[in-house]
């Protein structure tokens, strides 16, 4: 694993649910006396029997307010409760990271001739001036790909000291890298083991100065397999992608040698599944992002909930955009930033699945 290097600031969270009320009338009526005295004055017992039964009866009026709001409260708690565990359930999976490049058709040429990928599709959107193409090993439905933008004449942009690299797994890393080294790719890491481990790596770029792990490893359903961020407080992300996000924490790994620790989260296996790699350098709070690396977008079956979660995990991270249908194309997202100010976008699966017919 390579040397890491220099995030912002954690954002508070958002209120969580308003709490529900049944709200009972604290207004008690007496019925009409059955007998008519006109002249003689209630006696003394009497009016005390009144009086001690509209403070029964206002005192009853209480009890059952203050029981209303407990179980308003109490049935809060457990819509709270079954929101957090839906997360667990939802059928979650990662789809695409975006980021920004300054020649799109040199950037397909790279990827396809050098990394192996395919061309999946392009959009152009003239009326916003950019033009997107999605590219990876396998269909947009069952697998993890790359989106990449490309703004009418913006030819460069800062990748910034946060963002760390993309991870591809390949078969034979040496014959890999020769054919990336002939056409003219720029290798920054000959293949060797990892330090500290056994798997054997290298590092390349691409023509905009993105960074690709290469891993050794056997056929993978998932080549694309990581997506490398560096965070300010390793145990605050944790915290937040398992309860906010429902991912799993599959391993750490510290490195005092060289200062810096990481950890593997995702919705499935390492070797089958695309993961986050987080990496905290030591006494490294802070990174700036530049303006390359945009956005991961995570399939979720309901964008409303998904908001919910995000709110009431409690672990920090700021919803961005609330959910709902996009205007035009009726795809019902969500966006949010993590403890750091990393950019997710929840998109629903049937609307995603919509959009790829």
């Amino acid at each position: 694993m390579l040397r890491v290097i220099p995030i912002p600031m954690a954002s508070s969270l958002r209120p969580s649910l308003t709490l529900s009320s049944f709200p009972f009338s604290s207004r008690s009526s007496l019925s009409p006396s059955l007998f008519h005295l006109p002249k003689s004055p209630a006696p003394r017992s009497h009016s005390f029997g009144l009086k001690a039964a509209r403070l029964f009866r206002q005192d009853a009026t209480r009890m059952r307010v203050m029981a209303t709001g407990n179980v308003s409260q109490a049935s809060t708690a457990a819509s709270s409760e079954n929101i957090l565990e839906w997360v667990k359930q939802d059928k979650r999976r990662l789809l695409h990271v975006v980021y920004r490049v300054g020649d799109l058709d040199r950037t397909i040429k790279f990827y396809t001739e050098c990394l192996g990928m395919k061309l999946l599709r392009k959009r152009d959107i003239p009326e916003e001036k950019y033009t997107n193409a999605f590219l990876g090993y396998g269909p947009e439905d069952s697998h993890f790909v790359i989106e990449l933008t490309y703004n009418y004449g913006v030819d460069k942009y800062d990748i910034g000291s946060g963002f760390g690299h993309f991870g591809i797994a390949v078969d034979d890393i040496a014959k890999t890298v020769e054919l990336i080294r002939a056409k003219g790719g720029k290798i920054t890491r000959e293949p060797g083991p990892v330090k500290g481990g056994n798997t054997v790596i290298a590092f390349i770029e691409d023509p905009d100065g993105y960074k690709f792990e290469l891993l050794e490893r056997g056929p993978s359903p998932e080549p694309l397999c990581q997506v490398m961020l560096r965070v300010g407080d390793l145990n605050r992300s944790i915290a937040f992608y398992e309860k906010a996000f429902g991912m799993e924490l599959l391993r750490t790994r510290d490195n005092p040698e060289y200062k810096y620790t990481i950890a593997m989260l995702g919705y499935g296996p390492e070797d089958k599944s695309v993961v986050l790699e987080l990496t905290y350098n030591y006494g490294v709070t802070e990174y700036d992002k530049g303006n390359a690396y945009a956005q991961i977008a995570i399939g979720t079956d309901d964008v409303y909930k998904t908001a919910e979660v995000i709110k009431l995990a409690g672990v920090g991270g700021k919803i961005t955009r609330e959910p709902g249908p996009i205007p035009g194309i009726n795809t019902k997202i969500t966006a949010c930033l993590d403890p750091d100010g990393w950019k997710t976008v929840f998109v629903d699966n049937v609307d995603f699945l919509k959009e790829l017919e």
